[in-house]
């Protein structure tokens, strides 16, 4: 196989740089297996893809001509370089994907050694998230303020509604297909399809289920159980496609709802997850069954959405009595 054919292989929007190019057929095709292979995730697989391509692109433009001319030296230059530009979590990305990446040519006999495994990166630790988390009362207005006179108005209100009460992801609220809302045990659920081939099945709360029968009905899409729940809207005319949202539909949409509802905090599609934890945990919630509602592995990936605290701090500033 040839370089061309390398390329022509790339088929998951991926290009062999020229320091891999230059490096062999043999190369090229391990780093494309890195992608393909080893990263299932599209979105990990993009972000990873971005930051291992700004890495080899670094070096051609320092001279390198081949992977086995990368050193330890030059990964840590990098990194340095990265250090003060983007934030602390982007560099440890970074570095993450460039260990990651020699580690699979190592295995794969292209390269002797991995030139990043004692490059260290900064120290970074939060006890907090960073996603924008709105009150409950915000969260309450942003949902039932939603016109519903349309057919849009009724599937905004209604994926809202879903990434809030189950903690969903966006990407796994969009990629649900109407079957994956079913009824079991006197109650409606759905059926969430979540990071790393979680299945995440959860019972709906009652104002979702309100709130996607309601949408279903008026979309007349209950009897297609194999199409997508979630569906993009065709231009401006108010009616839906047979396509279903991606993520960006579903942020685009978002952005609109708040500015409509005069919300300034800069939301997007994580904050319905972080805002549904932390009112959930506000009402007597237990961190361990959160963590399992949102299907995270670790109780302390919960504990970064949990944002009570922000309102004890809000109160102790409220305090000062100047």
């Amino acid at each position: 196989m040839n370089n061309l054919a390398v390329k022509e292989r790339a088929g998951v929007g991926l290009e062999v740089p020229a320091l891999v190019a230059g490096s062999g057929t043999r190369a090229g095709v391990r780093f494309l297996e890195f992608f393909t292979v080893n990263i299932r995730n599209p979105n990990t697989r993009a972000a990873y893809g971005r930051a291992a391509g700004h890495f080899l692109a670094w070096c051609e433009k320092r001279g390198l001509a081949e992977l086995a001319q990368v050193r330890p030296l030059h990964v840590a230059a990098y990194i340095e370089g990265l250090e003060g530009k983007v934030a602390k979590t982007t560099v440890k990305q970074h570095l993450a994907t460039i260990r990651m990446l020699f580690d699979w040519l190592v295995t794969g006999q292209v390269v002797p050694s991995n030139p990043a495994h004692s490059v260290r990166g900064p120290r970074y630790s939060v006890s907090k998230g960073l996603t924008p988390v709105l009150s409950s009362e915000e969260a309450r207005e942003l949902i039932r303020g939603i016109d519903t006179s349309t057919l849009v108005g009724l599937r905004d209100r209604a994926l809202i509604a879903l990434m809030t009460y189950t903690f969903a992801r966006v990407s796994a609220a969009v990629g649900l297909r109407v079957e994956d809302y079913y009824p079991q045990k006197k109650r409606w659920w759905v059926k969430l399809r979540e990071k790393n081939g979680k299945l995440n099945e959860m019972p709906c709360h009652h104002n979702l289920e309100a709130y996607l029968d309601e949408y279903i009905e008026a979309a007349g899409i209950g009897q297609y159980r194999k199409g997508p729940l979630f569906r993009s809207a065709i231009g401006k005319t108010g009616k839906l496609s047979n396509q279903a949202m991606g993520r960006i539909d579903a942020y685009r949409m978002i952005r609109r709802r708040a500015r409509a509802a005069g919300i300034e905090t800069p939301i997007g599609c994580h904050t319905f997850r972080a805002t549904g934890i932390t009112d959930y945990l506000k009402n007597g919630g237990r961190i361990e069954v959160a963590q399992k509602m949102a299907g995270h592995s670790s109780a302390r990936t919960t504990g970064l959405y949990d944002r009570r605290g922000d309102e004890v701090s809000l109160d102790e500033v409220e305090r000062i009595g100047i």
